[in-house]
């Protein structure tokens, strides 16, 4: 079963812009190593099962896989070869809304090397590029 709301305020959403950077959801909150975008764009619920059971896999019951994006956008499209006019489109698949700086998964309880191993994989999944980052020291 995809990721997707139980329910919506609005039953279909508009584009919009993806412009400037991630003003939250940007550092390292809950495990100690993450993976950052550099990119913004949308990234589809198969993307992010895609890098969950990859996480997963990579963890095997060691550490603990944090995911930060939920998709609440949905993305419609109209049916190929239809005529002009009747509506928008049905929902096509459910999108999250990333902007560049955004981190997207956190592993934590994992050595560096395994998490470095488990995010670049999970990195490979994704649509646009992604980075590396560690938690920063508290004060």
């Amino acid at each position: 079963m995809p990721l997707m709301p139980k329910r919506v305020k609005f039953r279909k959403s508009q584009r919009g812009k993806i412009k400037g950077n991630a003003q939250r959801g940007n550092i390292v909150s809950y495990g100690e190593f993450g993976l950052q975008s550099l990119e913004g764009g949308w990234l589809s619920a198969e993307a992010i099962e895609a890098g969950r059971i990859t996480a997963t896999h990579s963890v095997r019951g060691e550490g603990r896989l944090y995911i930060r994006v939920f998709p609440h956008k949905s993305i419609t499209a109209i049916p190929a070869e239809t005529r002009m006019g009747k509506g928008k489109g049905e929902p096509e698949y459910w999108a999250a809304v990333v902007k560049p700086g955004m981190v997207l998964f956190e592993v934590a309880g994992l050595p560096e090397p395994a998490a470095r191993d488990c995010l670049a994989r999970v990195a490979y999944k994704m649509p646009f590029r992604c980075r590396l980052v560690t938690r920063l020291p508290l004060k």
